[in-house]
């Protein structure tokens, strides 16, 4: 009897370490762990989140809008390999690079953030960068999604955080999650939508001829701007640099660099472009998704036309809101982009995933910057 204790308690104890999560990163390279936890990128630990051993926190100078959810952006390299620098697109990870972007909110009067169906828009007094881990007492975990550079290419997995804000699970059929967004006094329902592993692709896939998937934002362009860290504050593009994660860069003032689309000590014209870039242009470009409409958003795009400045779209529908051209300069109430934009119907709203909610901040930003175009557009010889 006593030996069959001994045997049970040892058993119990190696399903209790097989159980605890790893304290570094495990590069998974064919299997998809069931939870994050075993990717081993984060310590959750009481009321915080942190990172673990050389995974790298990073942000973007404008990033994409999604439903105003905060994220908190890592990527980890395998020891001793490196990215190889691109000035245009993204930089060149070895096999066994793993990227992850977390999405939370901030909370507030509730001791269990995690259950809270009510999320608040992130304050200057609430926001927080992650650089140095997340301050869980008043945030929502929503998301995680991993991109794994494995030897046929990147695949994305996305995991859903428990109610406890321990762990994630892998939720590769997506997942719909009912939310109120309190802007103060002003409340607004909306589903918050974890995609499917399939329909990562639509971001990702961001060249129709190769339909090769890649990250979007670890790009010189948006990586291009200071950032707290472990080193303090620095550029971000030196920081890879300092740990070796990246090769072949320039000085950061000979990189190209995005605006920060809400800092309005920077050019109208250079924050609307940066948010643009963010926002649409990994499918409006010559080829992404959107290649077909003309409306081509990359920062480097010079066209004022492929911008959309007097080009008519090329389907009707109410996606126009009955509207003759994207853009009709000076005029936004008149232009086709800012209505895209203001709607949350589909058939209409632009981006067409990725958001359920208007991002009132960013549609301001596209009005200001197309009420300030000079121009005319021309209708059969008449001007509008």
């Amino acid at each position: 009897m006593f030996k069959r204790i001994v045997a049970l308690g040892l058993a119990a104890a190696l399903l209790a370490a097989c159980s605890r999560a790893p304290d570094h990163v495990v590069f998974h390279a064919k299997d998809n762990p069931a939870r994050l936890s075993e990717w081993g990128l984060f310590k959750v630990g009481g009321k915080t989140l942190a990172t673990t051993d050389r995974v790298v926190v990073y942000d973007l100078a404008t990033p994409l809008f999604s439903d105003y959810a905060q994220k908190l952006r890592t990527v980890w390299l395998p020891e001793g390999a490196t990215a190889t620098y691109d000035g245009t697109n993204t930089f060149d990870f070895p096999v066994g690079t793993v990227i992850s972007k977390t999405f939370y909110y901030p909370t507030s009067g509730t001791d269990r953030p995690g259950d809270s169906k009510v999320v608040d828009k992130t304050t200057a007094q609430t926001r927080q960068s992650g650089a140095k881990g997340l301050d869980l007492k008043n945030v929502r975990l929503v998301e995680t999604r991993i991109l794994v550079r494995r030897e046929n290419g990147w695949e994305a997995l996305p995991y859903v955080w428990n109610a406890d804000q321990t762990d994630a699970v892998l939720a590769r059929a997506g997942e719909s999650i009912p939310m109120t967004f309190a802007d103060g006094a002003k409340k607004t329902d909306f589903v918050y939508q974890v995609p499917n592993v399939n329909q990562c692709g639509g971001c990702h896939v961001q060249d129709f001829k190769t339909r090769k998937f890649e990250p979007i934002g670890l790009k010189a362009r948006h990586l291009n701007h200071s950032f707290d860290g472990p080193q303090g504050e620095m550029n971000q593009l030196t920081r890879l640099q300092i740990v070796n994660y990246l090769k072949g860069a320039p000085a950061p003032d000979q990189a190209p660099r995005n605006a920060v689309w809400n800092d309005t000590r920077e050019p109208l014209e250079a924050r609307a472009r940066a948010y643009l870039d963010a926002n649409c242009s990994h499918c409006h470009s010559a080829t992404g998704a959107a290649r077909t409409t003309g409306l081509w958003l990359r920062a480097g795009e010079l066209d004022p036309r492929q911008l959309g400045a007097c080009k008519p779209p090329v389907a009707a529908g109410k996606g126009t809101g009955g509207h003759r051209f994207d853009i009709v300069p000076g005029d936004p109430d008149a232009s086709i982009m800012p209505f895209r934009l203001s709607s949350r119907n589909a058939g209409e709203m632009m981006p067409e995933s990725g958001r359920s909610l208007v991002h009132e901040e960013g549609l301001a930003l596209i009005r200001e910057w197309i009420a300030n175009m000079d121009g005319v557009c021309q209708v059969t010889g008449e001007s509008l």
